[in-house]
């Protein structure tokens, strides 16, 4: 574009030293043939999420991948995890229809808890238990403007939880959103989705409000109500002078209750209701922020089945009951500051603090936690093909020593369509408040053998433990990207090395469990490699695949675990005459997930069952949709298949039987 307003201004100036006009209609038509040309490459995404500020991918410290509006809209998906799935070495497990377990490189597992997930630099992960409620996530798919993936270690940025690695979940402007969007969808398992998002301006002041529902049914049960939820928000933006902002967003979140996290022989069917506050005054090189998360969450802790219901129950040692009360707040100040040091060096400092208070009838003793985190950042280029950047961040909490997360990055650029990147970082997932306090009971019915042996009941305990050291992780990693064919083929590659120690788990003690970090540790190592391209002007596609070794001496269910081998590709056709659609498939290896001892023990005992197999086998997921734009691409028909080939499968052990399902949506956008 650039290039075209040049050719435009030399024009004029020819024409002052001459006699004879301009052709203006010929200007206008060579203008627009080289912005049909650009349009045709494929472009370098722009991120900030490796460095807290806007950079091309090629140029990150670290490994970055992007979902785009139009990847969510092409997916057909209903949450998230399912559009994620795309991403080499990025892993899901679906348990139910509401449960959804999200990380990377495979350090995945039930209530994962290694991968910080962010809504506009803004945390949405929880504290307290340490996970991610995915099909809570207080925004609707229609306002994300972008999804920004970071793949590894990130503590010498973000702090405590961005362990394995950071998703920041980008929502669109005001101005983006201008006017009224609406989209709805339904069809099988009694699925709905409805969102409704209108953006506006008054003088300085733009503003976004959006509502959305949110419903589905399990898929071992298609009558029975899996999860459903109203969310609303609000996200205002006042312009100042000095390109310079105050923003004031805020917003909640209902839903039903549903079976959530799957923990051994235990499931917690919860009830979370969200609220948050967030204001932020922002800059080119700056941002101060402060928010406020409030999770109110009641659940029934059960046995994961009725079989196993014969054999245990669990309560609250304070009031007797299965009941679980739970009201969580976390008060966060945030600052950053960038600052350009001669010609060759950028330094970035911040620091955060952040204030958590929980209240539950399943802990003990004090619930507050104290958080500090001050970081330094220095970016250097000595010669243009050339970038070092280092940071280092100091960690300060309640119920830990201090600790130091560096992050070295070597980035070399020999041509301006080829990058080579080296990096090498530490990071940890500090205790969560439930770790360091829980206090529960488990009754053990013992049906005996009448009339040798009577029957008996004995009552455990599960505690917590406040010494416990932080998990760590020691990541290195090798990667390249490189652009063929007049950026119409983009190829990326990765060789990473994880080490993971001192993970936190159940150990038995006298008289029941308690928390605890294992001796042993796990070397996770692999390689990913893909490719995008651009087969023709409507037609672009992405191949990749990944592959790890897990080498460890962890045992129970600290164990890692995951597929050896994935494998991702889709096509997606956009035509002139509105017609669209989208083709993906997924491949999953088998894989080995650990299962707690009580499922062996409970099958020994009189009226037991076999305990479910560790392994879960292969699947292909094809998810399909074709749309149709009319009105002006004002409105939009489409009808997308979830696990087109009905390749009925499990992802874990203990989840559910995944199925296919087909919804229909229709979307109408009004400026």
């Amino acid at each position: 574009m650039i290039a075209a307003t040049d050719t435009i201004t030399s024009e004029w100036a020819w024409a002052e030293t001459t006699s004879a006009p301009p052709d203006l209609s010929e200007i206008i038509q060579t203008d627009l043939e080289m912005v049909k040309e650009d349009l045709q490459f494929l472009q370098e995404e722009t991120v900030s999420i490796a460095i807290a500020h806007e950079q091309p991918i090629s140029e990150a410290p670290s490994n970055v991948y992007v979902i785009t509006d139009a990847d969510i809209r092409q997916s057909g998906a209903t949450d998230l995890p399912t559009v994620l799935r795309r991403i080499p070495g990025l892993e899901v497990i679906q348990m139910t229809g509401a449960d959804f377990n999200v990380s990377m490189r495979g350090d995945n597992q039930s209530r994962a808890n290694k991968l910080l997930v962010l809504v506009d630099g803004r945390s949405i992960y929880l504290d307290s238990q340490g996970e991610m409620l995915w099909k809570a996530i207080p925004i609707t798919l229609p306002e994300i403007k972008q999804i920004e993936v970071l793949k590894g270690p990130a503590s010498a940025i973000y702090g405590f939880n961005a362990y394995d690695g950071v998703i920041n979940i980008i929502t669109k402007s005001a101005e983006e959103m201008k006017g009224l969007t609406v989209q709805a969808g339904g069809g099988e398992f009694s699925t709905v989705m409805l969102s409704a998002i209108y953006g506006g301006r008054f003088e300085d002041l733009s503003y976004r409000i959006s509502y959305g529902y949110d419903q589905t049914n399990e898929w071992d049960d298609r009558d029975k109500k899996a999860f459903g939820s109203n969310k609303f928000n609000i996200a205002t933006t006042y312009a100042l002078p000095g390109e310079t902002a105050a923003k004031l967003s805020g917003g909640f979140l209902t839903s039903s209750q549903y079976e959530g996290p799957i923990v051994d022989t235990v499931v917690i069917s919860q009830k979370p209701e969200q609220g948050y506050i967030n204001t932020a005054y922002e800059g080119a090189n700056f941002f101060l922020r402060g928010y406020w998360t409030n999770l109110h969450q009641p659940s029934d802790v059960n046995a994961f089945s009725p079989n196993i219901s014969t054999f245990i129950n669990f309560f609250s040692p304070e009031n007797g009951s299965s009941e679980q009360s739970l009201n969580w707040n976390s008060y966060n100040v945030e600052g950053q500051h960038r600052l350009k040091i001669g010609a060759t060096n950028e330094l970035t400092y911040g620091l955060n603090y952040r204030y958590n208070t929980t209240a539950s009838n399943f802990l003990s003793g004090s619930s507050h936690e104290n958080r500090l985190g001050l970081y330094v950042q220095e970016e250097w280029k000595p010669i243009s093909m050339l970038t070092a950047v280092a940071g280092l961040r100091f960690d300060m909490d309640t119920y830990i020593n201090p600790t130091y997360s560096p992050r070295g990055s070597l980035i070399f650029k020999p041509s301006e369509n080829h990058s080579f990147r080296l990096t090498a970082a530490i990071a940890y997932r500090s205790p969560t408040i439930f770790e360091t306090h829980t206090d529960s009971r488990g009754a053990f019915f013992f049906p005996g053998f009448p009339p040798f042996v009577p029957p008996s009941t004995t009552v455990n305990s599960l505690t917590g433990q406040e010494n416990l050291k932080p998990e760590k992780i020691t990541s290195y990693e090798l990667s390249y990207q490189g652009w063929y064919f007049k950026h119409r083929l983009r190829t990326r590659a990765s060789l990473f090395l994880n080490n993971l120690k001192d993970l936190i788990g159940q150990e038995p003690t006298v008289g029941g469990l308690t928390f605890g970090n294992a001796s042993g540790e796990a070397t996770i190592q692999g390689v990913e490699a893909g490719a995008e391209y651009l087969v023709m002007p409507w037609l672009t596609g992405f191949t990749n695949f990944s592959y790890q070794d897990i080498s460890q001496s962890l045992t129970g269910l600290v164990r890692r675990g995951g597929p050896q081998w994935k494998v991702n590709g889709g096509l997606r056709a956009d035509f002139d005459n509105g017609l669209n659609g989208e083709a993906v498939v997924h491949f999953v290896g088998s894989a080995d997930y650990p299962i707690g001892p009580s499922f062996t023990a409970f099958s020994t005992l009189p009226g037991g069952f076999p305990p479910p197999n560790e392994r879960v086998g292969s699947y292909t997921l094809l998810n399909l949709r074709g749309g149709y734009r009319f009105w002006n691409d004002k409105a939009e028909l489409a009808v997308s298949v979830f696990n087109a080939l009905n390749d009925k499968h499990m992802e874990h052990p203990l989840g559910e039987t995944i199925k296919s399902r087909v919804l229909g949506w229709l979307t109408i956008r009004l400026p």
